[in-house]
């Protein structure tokens, strides 16, 4: 079987053409997140993200399994004029990295055992941002499976848990036809 290094590197050799552009729901809180601190962008595959925050002014470390992700993201950040900090990692088994995060991003990436550890990670007044596809996506798609996707509240039923303030939270269709659950939070301080 193959394991989850192999199988994104897989998926990264597929891809060809240009690289996504940062998600609307990460660029929306433009306003909100700070422009100096250390940001973590999990499971960030080819820097999207990671870009958009460093390019802000923030010291961004990205974090993904993927050989072949991390090896775009240095391009990328290169050509943006930007350094990230890249980490090889596969969070299913191996710890976060160190440190205390201003931000930390967790678009498309789905690993519930590592969500109470972002919310220890979080500087006092840290952001976390959360987006993943939700079951009722079944509904149109087959893919992602239902391993992948959350349930409906479920993104707010652990922040509230976690003792975080949910300063955004929405479920619903997006203009790319996912069904998705959205989160931004806030942990004291």
């Amino acid at each position: 079987m193959m394991g989850d290094r192999e199988r994104w590197n897989q998926r990264w050799r597929e891809r060809v053409g240009e690289l996504a552009p940062p998600s609307s729901f990460v660029t929306a809180q433009d306003a909100r997140l700070p422009r100096r601190g250390r940001a973590l962008d999990v499971g960030g595959g080819a820097g999207r993200h990671a870009v958009w925050l460093a390019r802000r002014g923030l010291d961004v470390t990205l974090v993904d399994v993927s050989d072949l992700a991390l090896e775009r993201a240095e391009r990328r950040a290169a050509d943006a004029g930007v350094a990230l900090r890249l980490v090889r990692a596969d969070l299913d088994e191996d710890p976060l990295p160190d440190g205390t995060w201003d931000v930390i991003v967790a678009h498309h990436f789905l690993c519930r055992a590592q969500w109470p550890a972002f919310v220890d990670a979080l500087a006092p007044g840290g952001w976390l941002l959360l987006c993943q596809p939700t079951v009722t996506n079944l509904e149109r798609h087959e893919r992602p499976g239902p391993a992948y996707l959350v349930e409906p509240g479920e993104l707010d039923r652990f922040a509230r848990g976690a003792g975080l303030a949910i300063v955004d939270s929405r479920e619903g269709w997006t203009a790319e036809d996912r069904h998705e659950a959205e989160l931004v939070a806030r942990r004291a301080g």
